[in-house]
C-alpha cells in the first residue's frame, strides 16, 4: 500500500487519503461522492470561473462590478450581531480611498488579520453612504514585496484564489470542503503527479482532433492560463474541457460499440415470415396500421429474419400504437414456435397489457406474472394456462422465472425502458444458449442527444403518425380556485355519455405536503356531484382492487376516475375524453403529455370522432407558479407533439429530471451534458466505431482492459451486454 505522497510521488490511482491535507477524516467525505483516487479529483471540475487577474483601485470601484484591490488593513475585530453571530468588520485603505470588508460566521479569522498588514481584497463591491464596502470578499494576506509586484505574473503562479482566473467549485460535504478547500487539493494532487500522465485516448484520434493531452486537460481545466477565454471557460468549451468531454463520452460509446459487436457475433434465433403468418397479423389489428407502424414492424422483421438477435428501440408518441407492433412482433415470435416475454414497469400496465393481449390475441397462452401473481400462488390460478405460456407478460417478477423449465423467451420487450436500472433490460440475456431479440419501448419521445447516450448499441424506430379515430386534445390551464367551473364542467361531460380522470400528485394529506390528495379529491366530488358516479385508483391498492376498478372504468360503471400517476401510461379507456390534472405545476412535461395521452384514445376499429369533437385536458395550478413552472405549463398547452414536448423539456429541466422522477437509465456523467454536448456525442459515436473497426486483436484487448478498471463502475458498459 502506498504511503503519504510526497513532490512528484503521486499517481493516478492514488488514494485521496495519502493526498497532503486529505487524511483519513476528509477521505471519506470525498469517497461518499465517489472521488477515492487522485485521477477522481481531477474530474471534478469547477463549475464556473472567475475572473479576478486585473487590479483596481478603490477610486475606479463601480457598484456590482466584482474587483481585485490591494489594500493595508486599518483596524480589524469581531463583533456579536443581536442575534449572537459572529461578524469580522476590516476596514482598509489604498492611495486613492478607503473600504470596508465584513464577513460573517467569522470566527475563522479571528487572529489572522493585523492592523498593517497589506493584503488583497477580491468582492463585489457596493456603496453605501458613500462608502465602498464588500461583504465575504475572497482576500489574500500579502508581503510587502508581493504588494509591489501587484500580483505580477511570477506571483499569480504562487496565488490560487486572486490575480488569475479563478476556478471555483461546488462545495462538498456541506461546507467541510469549501471551494477554496477543494482548489487546494486539486492544486497539491497537481503538483504531485509527474509531468507527464499516461494517455488513454487513441494517439491516432488526439492528434486527428487536436487534442491536448491529458496532463494538459486537467490543467486547463483547473488552472486556465492566463489571456484563456472566460466566456469559453465557463461554457465548457476550453482546450482542456474539450478533450475531458470527448474522452468521457467516447469511452461511454466505444463501450456501447463493444458491446453491440458482441450481440453482431452471436447468432440470432431465426424468425421466418410467411404469407400465413401475415395473415395472422392483419386479423389482430383493430384497425389499418399507420405507415409508421408497418415501417416500424418491416424493420422488426428484418431484425428478426437476419440470422443475428435484435437489438431495437421503439419509441412513439402517446397513443402511437407501439403496443400494438410489440404484440405483432411477439406473434411473429409464437408462429416460429417460441415464446415471448413482454416486461412493464408497474403492475397496472403489466395488467393492461395482458388484458389487450388477451382480447387481440386468441388462441394464444398468455400469462401474466406480478409480485402478487406468482405461479404457485393462489393469487391468480384462473389464469395460469394449462400449458406452457407462449406470451409471458409481467413486471420485473418476470426476472424470477428466469430459472424456470419453460421460461426461454425468443423476443423479450421491454416497456418503458427508462424506468429501469441500466443494466436490467440485460438481465433476461443471460438465460440458456440462446440469445434472444430484444425490443425495447418508450411512449416519452427521447431526444436523439439522450437516445445516443442511453441506447447507442441500439438500432432505432420511431412512430410519429397517430392511428385513425384518434381524437384531437384541447389543452388548458385552469386556476385550482375555479372549483365550481370545473364541477359544472364534468357534469355537462358526464351528461354526455363520456367519462373524465382526475389525477392528483398524492394519495393523501400529510404533515409536510400541500398538495392535492386523491383522497380529498375523491370526497370532494362525491359532495358535488352526487349523480356521478365516481373511483378511486391509486398504487396502494391491492392488484386485484386495481384490476376491479380499471375493468369498471372500461365497462362504463365509473364515470369519474380520481387516480394517482398509476394511470399515466398504458391505460385505454376510448371513452374518456376529459383529464383533469390538479396542482400540474408538480409534474413534469413529460409526464402531463403522458397523462394527456390517456383521453381521445382510437375507437375500436378506427371509428372517427365526430366533426368538431375534441378531447379537454385542463392543468389546474396553485396561483403563486414561479416562472418556471409557468413556462412548463405554458409549453404543455402550447404544443402536442410530444417530440417537441421533450427538446424543450430536456432544455428546461436537463436529463436528470426528463423523465418526471430521476430515472436511472442514464449513465452517471461526470463531465458530459448530453444537452450541451450534442455535437461531442455524435463525434465521439463515429470516431469509436471507426476505431474499434480498425483497431487490432491487441489493442482492443488493451482498451477493454482499460474500460474495465477505469469507467466500468460509471457506466457498467463491459459486463452488461
Amino acid at each position: 500500500m502506498p504511503g503519504p505522497a510526497s513532490a512528484h510521488a503521486l499517481q493516478l490511482d492514488t488514494p485521496l487519503r495519502y493526498l497532503p491535507g486529505v487524511g483519513p477524516r476528509l477521505a471519506p467525505l470525498l469517497e461518499a461522492r465517489g472521488l477515492s483516487r487522485v485521477e477522481d479529483l481531477l474530474y471534478y471540475l469547477p463549475f464556473r470561473y472567475e475572473d479576478r487577474s486585473l487590479r483596481a483601485q478603490i477610486s475606479q470601484l463601480q457598484p456590482g462590478i466584482a474587483a481585485n484591490v490591494v489594500v493595508r488593513t486599518q483596524s480589524f475585530g469581531l463583533l456579536r450581531t443581536r442575534n449572537g453571530m459572529l461578524m469580522a468588520k476590516l476596514k482598509a485603505t489604498d492611495a486613492t480611498g478607503v473600504i470596508t470588508a465584513i464577513w460573517y460566521n467569522a470566527g475563522y479569522l479571528r487572529g489572522r488579520i493585523q492592523p498593517g498588514q497589506r493584503l488583497a481584497l477580491f468582492g463585489t463591491p457596493e456603496a453605501e453612504s458613500g462608502n465602498w464596502h464588500m461583504r465575504q470578499p475572497e482576500f489574500e494576506l500579502l508581503s510587502e514585496s508581493e504588494a509591489e509586484e501587484t500580483l505580477a505574473p511570477q506571483t499569480r503562479e504562487a496565488s490560487l484564489r486572486l490575480g488569475r482566473i479563478v476556478p471555483v467549485y461546488e462545495s462538498l460535504a456541506g461546507n467541510q470542503l469549501s471551494s477554496g478547500r477543494i482548489r487546494l487539493l486539486v492544486s497539491r494532487a497537481l503538483a504531485g503527479l509527474p509531468k507527464q500522465l499516461p494517455e488513454n485516448l487513441p494517439d491516432s484520434i488526439r492528434s486527428r482532433l487536436q487534442l491536448v493531452s491529458r496532463r494538459e486537460a486537467f490543467e486547463q481545466a483547473h488552472f486556465p492560463r492566463d489571456g484563456s477565454s472566460l466566456a469559453e471557460l465557463n461554457e465548457c468549451r476550453g482546450a482542456g474541457h474539450c478533450r475531458l468531454i470527448f474522452e468521457e463520452l467516447f469511452f461511454l460509446q466505444l463501450g456501447l460499440e463493444i458491446k453491440r459487436q458482441r450481440v453482431m457475433r452471436q447468432p440470432g434465433i431465426l424468425i421466418h415470415p410467411s404469407p400465413a403468418i401475415r395473415e395472422k397479423l392483419k386479423q389482430i389489428l383493430p384497425f389499418h396500421p399507420t405507415a409508421d407502424q408497418k415501417q416500424a414492424l418491416k424493420e422488426i422483421v428484418q431484425d428478426m429474419s437476419s440470422g443475428r438477435p435484435m437489438r431495437r428501440l421503439l419509441q412513439g408518441d402517446v397513443g402511437s400504437g407501439k403496443t400494438l407492433v410489440a404484440l405483432e412482433a411477439a406473434v411473429l415470435a409464437m408462429e416460429n414456435g417460441y415464446s415471448a416475454a413482454l416486461m412493464a414497469p408497474t403492475q397496472l400496465l403489466a395488467c393492461q397489457h395482458y388484458l389487450v393481449a388477451r382480447e387481440r390475441l386468441h388462441g394464444y397462452a398468455v400469462e401474466l406474472i406480478t409480485s402478487q401473481t406468482r405461479r404457485g400462488n393462489n393469487v391468480n390460478k384462473a389464469a395460469v394456462p394449462a400449458h406452457a405460456p407462449q406470451l409471458w407478460i409481467g413486471t420485473q417478477a418476470l426476472l424470477h422465472e428466469r430459472s424456470g423449465p419453460h421460461f426461454s423467451p425468443a423476443l423479450v420487450m421491454v416497456d418503458e425502458q427508462h424506468r429501469f436500472g441500466v443494466l436490467q433490460r440485460f438481465q433476461f440475456l443471460r438465460h440458456g444458449e440462446r440469445v434472444p431479440h430484444l425490443l425495447v419501448m418508450t411512449a416519452t419521445p427521447i431526444p436523439r442527444t439522450l437516445a445516443l447516450a442511453l441506447y447507442g448499441d441500439f438500432e432505432t424506430s420511431t412512430l410519429r403518425l397517430s392511428p385513425p379515430g384518434k381524437m384531437p386534445v384541447i389543452t388548458r390551464m385552469l386556476p385550482m380556485q375555479n372549483s365550481a367551473v370545473l364541477h359544472e364542467l364534468m357534469r355537462r361531460h358526464v351528461r354526455s355519455g363520456r367519462q373524465a380522470y382526475v389525477v392528483c400528485p398524492v394519495i393523501e394529506e400529510s404533515e409536510n405536503s400541500a398538495l392535492s390528495p386523491a383522497l380529498e379529491m375523491e370526497k370532494s366530488l362525491r359532495d358535488a356531484l352526487p349523480e356521478c358516479s365516481i373511483g378511486l385508483l391509486h398504487g396502494r391498492q391491492e392488484i386485484s382492487e386495481k384490476s376491479s376498478v380499471m375493468q369498471r372504468f372500461q365497462a362504463g360503471e365509473i364515470q369519474i376516475l380520481v387516480s394517482t400517476t398509476v394511470i399515466e401510461v398504458g391505460v385505454d379507456v376510448p371513452n374518456a375524453t376529459l383529464m383533469v390534472i390538479q396542482q400540474a405545476e408538480r409534474f413534469g412535461m413529460a409526464q402531463l403529455h403522458q397523462l394527456r395521452g390517456r383521453i381521445g384514445r382510437p375507437q375500436p376499429r378506427g371509428i372517427s370522432p365526430r366533426a368538431g369533437e375534441a378531447a379537454v385536458c385542463l392543468l389546474r395550478s396553485s396561483p403563486d407558479l414561479n416562472p418556471s413552472a409557468q413556462a412548463r405549463l405554458e409549453a404543455v398547452q402550447n404544443h402536442d407533439d410530444g417530440f417537441a414536448l421533450a427538446e424543450l423539456d430536456l432544455k428546461m429541466r436537463g436529463p436528470g429530471e426528463f423523465f418526471g422522477t430521476r430515472q436511472s437509465g442514464l449513465p452517471a456523467f461526470r463531465i458530459a451534458q448530453p444537452i450541451r454536448d450534442q455535437k461531442f456525442i455524435e463525434l465521439a459515436r463515429a470516431e469509436a466505431r471507426a476505431w474499434w473497426k480498425q483497431a487490432d486483436a491487441a489493442e482492443r484487448r488493451s482498451m477493454i482492459a482499460y474500460m474495465r478498471s477505469h469507467w466500468q463502475r460509471s457506466y457498467g458498459l463491459i459486463e452488461a451486454g
